[in-house]
Parts: structure tokens; C-alpha cells; sequence
């Protein structure tokens, strides 16, 4: 799938799978599986032999309770899994919040930014986008990885990230970002309850009105657990394959996950189930 396709998606409504690589060693439910590059290449060559769109990559955990981690930091768990990565064939996504990450990422081949804070924790996130001519991925978190499940609160939360992600939008044109090459993406579990990610779910229609494409990560998250009982991130496939169809059946077209294989199988059966039903 080329980056037009993916960025087309929301008309074609040809679903897309990003397959997630976390070369970290703290993430909430692969920390450590592929810290070393070696394995960290490895996976990126099963992510994509199992149907992976996009190859997303990130250095830093964002879990509930992370920390930073520095630029240089960053940069050293990249240098020898990104061409690894990029000689896979399917579009790199390079996950952080760092423009002197984003840059060295996109030296190396990466062809998306996928950004947590929407820019706001580096603004010139923005205009190295704009200047690279490159998609960018807006996410809506309340607070920061460190606090943001300390109570998060809202009054209507899918009005309110709805309202956030097109002011970002805003601000990612106004810096020279064409609006063809920004995704936008809820933030699932980013300072959200049970019950504020279930709505934003079951509101993905209201977040595809603004005209861009809608990614959805609910890949393993806590939510699934409670609703399923599932202590272990790794049986909750099926939860995460379950909130998927029910996102893109509502307009999102990008999906997030660890679980390739699963979900693409599924999203097979769900687009001919699609395409042969009676209008």
C-alpha cells in the first residue's frame, strides 16, 4: 500500500493495518521483546509478512506512568532497526514527539510521522513535516504519559477530542502541513477511563466528519482487560480485533496493533462480507 492509498483510505475504505514495533525496553504489553536490533528486525520482517500497511517504530514508552527519554537515547535504539525496518517494503511511521528524532528517522527512510502530543511537546514537529512533505499523525492525550490516567475527566469526551483534533489540524496547516497529509487519531487509553474510550469508539463517525483519516490503537489496551477479564495484554486479541470492526465500521480506516495477522484475517472476511452485500 503506498502512502496516496493510505491517505485515500477514508474514500476508498480500504482498511489499514500498522503494525506496531516498540524497540523499548518498558512498553506496557511488548516492553523488552525487541529491544535488541536484531530482534527488532526480525519482528518488523513478521509484522510485514503478515500483511502490515505501515511498520510504526517508536523508542519511547508512552504507558501510563513513563518516563522520557532522551533525544540521543531515542536515536541509539533506532540507528540499526530503522533500514531494517524500511527494507521491508511498507511504509515507516516513526513514533515520538522529538523533531531531532522525526528528522533522523526520516534520513533513514521513514515516510510518516506519528506524533502523541500533536505537537505541542515540540512545535517544530510541525513545520519539519511541512518541510518534508510527509503525512503526520495527530493524536489527542490528556496530560502526559506520566499523569494522564491520575483521574482523567471530561464533560463530553468525544466533543471535546473531536474539538481538539481540529484545532491541531489547524495548527498543523497553518505551519505548512497540506491538509491531505494529516491523520488524526482519538488516543485511545491516553488519559481516557473505560467508559471514555468506549464512547470515542462508538463516536468514530463523529471524529471521520472532519475529513480526515481516523486511527484507532486499541491494540491490547487496559479497556479490553476490564471488559474481558484478561489480565495479560496478549489475550486480548480478540477484544482489540472486536473494537476495530466496530471503529471502521464507523468511518476509521487506520488501525494500530501488535496483532497483524488477526486483524488483517479479519478485516478479509468483514470487506467481502462488505462488498457482497445486498445494497
Amino acid at each position: 500500500m503506498t502512502l496516496d492509498d493510505i491517505l485515500a483510505s477514508p474514500r476508498t475504505r480500504r482498511p489499514v493495518v500498522m503494525g506496531i514495533l516498540n524497540v523499548t525496553p518498558d512498553s506496557f504489553s511488548d516492553g523488552g521483546e525487541f529491544f535488541d536490533a536484531r530482534q527488532a528486525a526480525r519482528q518488523a520482517r513478521r509484522l510485514a509478512d503478515d500483511g502490515a500497511d505501515i511498520l510504526d517504530v517508536g523508542a519511547e514508552s508512552t504507558r501510563p506512568g513513563s518516563e522520557r527519554v532522551s533525544t540521543d537515547e531515542q536515536i541509539r535504539r533506532l540507528r540499526d532497526v530503522l533500514p531494517a525496518a524500511v527494507a521491508c517494503g511498507a511504509p515507516v511511521s516513526i513514533d515520538t514527539t522529538l523533531s531531532p528524532v522525526a528528522r533522523f528517522a526520516l534520513d533513514a527512510g521513514a515516510a510518516i510521522v506519528n506524533e502523541v502530543s500533536a505537537g505541542r511537546d515540540d512545535p517544530a514537529m510541525l513545520e519539519l513535516a511541512a518541510s518534508r512533505k510527509v503525512p503526520i499523525i495527530l493524536m489527542h492525550m490528556l496530560g502526559e504519559p506520566k499523569d494522564m490516567q491520575a483521574r482523567p475527566r471530561y464533560e463530553n469526551v468525544v466533543a471535546e477530542v473531536r474539538a481538539f483534533l481540529a484545532a491541531r489540524a489547524d495548527a498543523a496547516i497553518a505551519a505548512g502541513v497540506p491538509r491531505e497529509r494529516i491523520i488524526v487519531d482519538p488516543g485511545i487509553g491516553f488519559g481516557k477511563t473505560l467508559e471514555h474510550n468506549l464512547a470515542l469508539l462508538a463516536g468514530t463517525a463523529e471524529l471521520a466528519s472532519l475529513g480526515f483519516p481516523v486511527l484507532v490503537g486499541p491494540s491490547r489496551k487496559r479497556f479490553i482487560g476490564e471488559l474481558t477479564g484478561q489480565d495479560d495484554p496478549h489475550q486480548r486479541v480478540a477484544g482489540t480485533v472486536a473494537a476495530c470492526l466496530a471503529a471502521w465500521s464507523r468511518g476509521a480506516t487506520i488501525f494500530r496493533v501488535h496483532d497483524v495477522r488477526a486483524l488483517r484475517d479479519a478485516m478479509t472476511v468483514a470487506e467481502a462480507i462488505g462488498r457482497d452485500a445486498e445494497p
